[in-house]
């Protein structure tokens, strides 16, 4: 039987999570980067973001932060713009959700994107019809 020439198993590679508790320095964009706020996550490390710009982008996510940094829906990410592909990019960056506030007060981001809601919707811009009263009456017919 071979011998285990590995360094450890699962529980290894779980326990590496310890820069996340301190203050990291905000990163703006540069040029040929972008912000995109995640529309869906389509699996296989990619998803579907908006960026910015009003461009609809299938983004990859880096193998650096592929099932290290959880990205979900609604989370501001900064991508990299491909030259050669104008509808796809990867994805560079996540920013917490303090560092978005942030971004947003600086004037990086506009003010309408909204910030730590989930998903976008843009044709839900009303919100006032999202219940549905029940008369007596209608109970009754049932």
């Amino acid at each position: 039987m071979p011998k285990n020439k590995g360094k450890g198993g699962k529980n290894r590679k779980r326990g590496k999570n310890e820069a996340d508790d301190e203050k990291r320095e905000l990163v703006f964009k540069e040029d040929g980067q972008e912000y995109a706020q995640v529309l869906r996550m389509l699996g296989n490390g990619r998803c579907e973001a908006m960026c910015i710009d009003g461009t609809k982008r299938l983004c990859h996510i880096r193998g650096k932060m592929h099932k290290k940094v959880w990205i979900a829906a609604g989370d501001i990410i900064l991508v990299g713009l491909r030259d050669y592909q104008d509808d796809k990019a990867d994805v560079i960056l996540k920013y917490m959700p303090d560092e978005a506030r942030l971004l947003k007060a600086y004037g990086e981001l506009p003010e309408n994107t909204r910030l730590n809601e989930g998903i976008v919707d843009e044709e839900d811009e009303g919100g006032a019809d999202d219940y549905v009263e029940f008369e007596d009456e209608d109970i009754d017919k049932i």
